[in-house]
């Protein structure tokens, strides 16, 4: 499980490897993506390396994001937030109970999809990549893919039960206040309205 701190290190590393690679991009004719920085590709790359690295540990990076952002948390960033939210012993119990059967389930699955992955980029880089290999192994990648997804998006659903709509409100606040509002229902999108009471 990555920590705050992990994920600075994560991001400072990425600070890193942005300026180291400034004249890398400038050989290879890649725009920066934005001034003075590193190129969308470089970003794409250190992207995909963090996705594998948390992937592996049964984490959803990203794949439950449209839950997250609209009112449907998950278990590992409200405990994160415990203290702000003001869980209740059995709502943090609860949501501990949900995050490692959610890591329990995700792990074999999230292996399963690093291994497709891997597969494609064998078939790339063995010269064996043909349309119908491709085809083949891009169907097993996003099979995969959809069910280490779902495993993520349901416990969404789930923790979503434990927290009393302030608690949703304030956990909307901490995670996405500078992004857009929740609407009444709990949405976040454009045009949603006011932040859900």
């Amino acid at each position: 499980m990555r920590s705050r701190k992990g994920l600075i290190a994560i991001a400072l590393g990425l600070v890193v490897l942005a300026t180291g690679l400034r004249a890398s991009e400038a050989q290879h004719g890649m725009p920066p993506a934005v001034p003075g920085g590193p190129s969308a590709h470089m970003l794409a790359e250190a992207c995909a390396a963090a996705f594998e690295e948390n992937i592996a540990t049964g984490r959803g990076f990203g794949m439950a994001f449209a839950a997250d952002h609209n009112g449907y948390p998950g278990p590992l960033h409200i405990l994160e937030l415990k203290d702000r939210l003001k869980l209740t012993a059995e709502q943090e119990a609860r949501a501990q109970s949900l995050m490692t059967a959610t890591l329990a389930e995700s792990r074999p699955k999230s292996a399963r999809l690093l291994d497709a992955e891997a597969k494609l980029r064998q078939l790339f880089a063995g010269g064996q990549a043909d349309e119908a290999s491709v085809r083949a192994v891009l169907v097993e990648v996003e099979k995969a893919r959809t069910e280490v997804r779902l495993v993520h998006l349901m416990t969404h659903l789930k923790t979503r039960e434990l927290l009393t709509d302030e608690q949703r409100r304030l956990y909307h606040e901490a995670r996405w206040s500078a992004h857009r509002p929740m609407g009444p229902h709990g949405t976040g999108s454009p045009g949603a309205g006011a932040p859900m009471k």
